[in-house]
């Protein structure tokens, strides 16, 4: 399944009206596209967007166990908001641990139809910052398909959209290099490029319908 162009640019307006106008479990503060959707393809194989949120700090986590006892989710109010979990408690998701998990509570408030072809990752660092993480664990591990496509756009920043870099989307106005040349302008040898750039495109096929995937930095 793949999204015709326009489309992915009305699904990513959507989230981004959402992020807006809606309470979330965490403070988002930036809003990235990567991928295809930035190098102007169309169809859209997979729609990536990034997410930098905050660490919820100070919440209300007087109210844990009435959520624990009537949803199974621990830890609302110390890890997502407390008045999210009010306004949407359909939305709230655990670790494997039982905890609420920010970034899968993020996606299914976010991406709540779970076949389209929508990929999200969440993070508190910004997107830059995170690419340069996951590029030298990927190289200290040799796991490529734990990378971040460095070919990114930001649409959204602390309260602020990006209506240019959007019209660019439209347009496909960016130029943009490919994969394994991209990932060699961030320190990799042409061999090791290559081979990172195919192990991602090999793990990005197997993925499927919507998913989600948060790490800390």
């Amino acid at each position: 399944m793949s999204l015709p162009r326009d489309d992915a640019l009305d699904r990513v307006a959507a989230i981004l009206d959402t992020v807006e106008s809606e309470q979330l479990p965490v403070p988002v503060r930036e809003v990235w596209v990567y991928g295809d959707l930035a190098l102007g393809l169309d169809p859209v194989d997979r729609l990536d967007v990034y997410l930098t949120k905050d660490i919820l700090l100070g919440g209300d986590a007087s109210r844990a166990d009435e959520f624990e006892a009537e949803y199974g989710v621990q830890g609302v109010g110390q890890t997502v908001r407390t008045e999210w979990a009010d306004a949407y408690p359909e939305h709230l998701r655990a670790n494997a641990n039982g905890h609420a998990a920010p970034e899968k509570c993020l996606g299914a408030h976010l991406l709540p139809d779970d076949d389209e072809p929508v990929h999200l990752e969440v993070c508190n660092a910004s997107f830059d910052d995170n690419v340069t993480q996951r590029l030298a664990g990927a190289k200290r591990r040799e796991d490529w398909s734990t990378l971040l496509d460095p070919r990114g756009v930001c649409l959204w920043v602390d309260g602020q959209r990006s209506d240019e870099a959007m019209r660019k989307l439209r347009e496909s106005e960016l130029a943009l290099p490919t994969l394994s040349r991209a990932l060699g302008m961030l320190g990799l040898e042409e061999e090791q490029a290559q081979a990172a750039a195919s192990e991602l495109h090999d793990w990005r096929e197997q993925q499927e319908g919507a998913t989600v995937r948060g790490d800390v930095v």
